[in-house]
């Protein structure tokens, strides 16, 4: 019995200390204050607003303020110091295609973004290769019967100039082919819930998006060069069509702007909410 006791009071006491040591960090926790305000990509808004929610629970100090306005927008904010983090869909810190280096910039990566080809719902075809989709945007193909589908012409929907949807799309899903306005049955959006939206009430429309957005009747995904736009097909390295996720800072961050991209970068949010969100964690990729 006065084992049984004995037992009792040290687990009690353990308990008690476990108990403290957890107040102790929430205590801690909530010193945590400042303003954090996120300006950029739309592709990965849905990432930052989640990740947002989650750390102004832990931390009630801490504001957090998020918009998408395309991915240029996102190192141009931090450059001009009206954003702490610029988020962008390539590596602003260094030269891409159409676009120069953002001096004194750093790359934090925080994501795998997958996009896919969405067509309207209304499109017979399920599957389109690299030198069809280059047919279709450089405007040499104009009717869905050259491509298996029906006799109609093809809608062609794009991300305006800036958009790091529309970099990556264009470098990976075109091969680098060119994007082609014209006239007539073309339109350009300024985010990706437009692009959502153009391509769900447009009949014969055809799009991109990242996976993120694709949901509902209205729209539908179609195979790339025979794969599927899925994030098992993105690790195993069948789909190609994808991009890391960045948050742009000037400089190393610091402070609570730091505390806020490794709670995005940590392994809890990694492999919860945002493999949720359809994103890929950045450590299931091989390179």
């Amino acid at each position: 019995m006065k084992i049984f006791k004995k037992f009792t009071v040290t687990a009690l006491t353990a308990v008690i200390a476990v108990t403290a040591s957890f107040a102790g960090v929430a205590a801690a926790a909530d010193t945590l204050k400042g303003k954090i305000t996120v300006n950029g990509s739309t592709a990965l808004l849905p990432l930052t607003l989640q990740a947002a929610k989650e750390f102004q629970k832990l931390h009630p100090k801490v504001k957090i303020a998020a918009s998408g306005k395309g991915s240029v927008t996102g190192p141009q904010a931090v450059k001009k110091g009206i954003a702490d983090i610029g988020a962008c869909d390539w590596d602003a810190s260094i030269d891409v295609p159409g676009f120069k280096a953002f001096d004194g910039q750093v790359a934090n990566k925080v994501a795998v973004i997958p996009f896919a080809t969405i067509v309207n719902k209304n499109v017979g075809v399920d599957n389109l290769t690299t030198e069809q989709l280059q047919g279709i945007y450089s405007g040499k193909i104009t009717n869905w019967k050259e491509v298996g589908g029906s006799d109609a012409n093809i809608v062609v929907i794009t991300r305006a100039f800036g958009s790091g949807t529309r970099v990556n799309y264009q470098a990976k899903a075109l091969a680098g082919g060119d994007i082609v306005k014209k006239e007539k049955n073309y339109k350009e959006t300024g985010s990706s819930g437009d692009m959502k939206t153009a391509v769900a009430t447009t009949p014969n429309a055809i799009g991109y998006i990242d996976l993120v957005y694709v949901s509902g009747s209205d729209i539908k995904a179609v195979k790339f060069n025979g794969i599927e736009a899925s994030t098992d097909n993105v690790i195993n390295g069948s789909y190609k069509i994808w991009a890391y996720g960045y948050y742009m800072t000037k400089g190393q961050p610091t402070g609570v702007t730091k505390e806020f991209i490794d709670y995005v970068q940590s392994k809890k949010f990694q492999t919860g909410s945002l493999k949720k969100l359809k994103f890929i964690p950045i450590a299931a990729m091989k390179s």
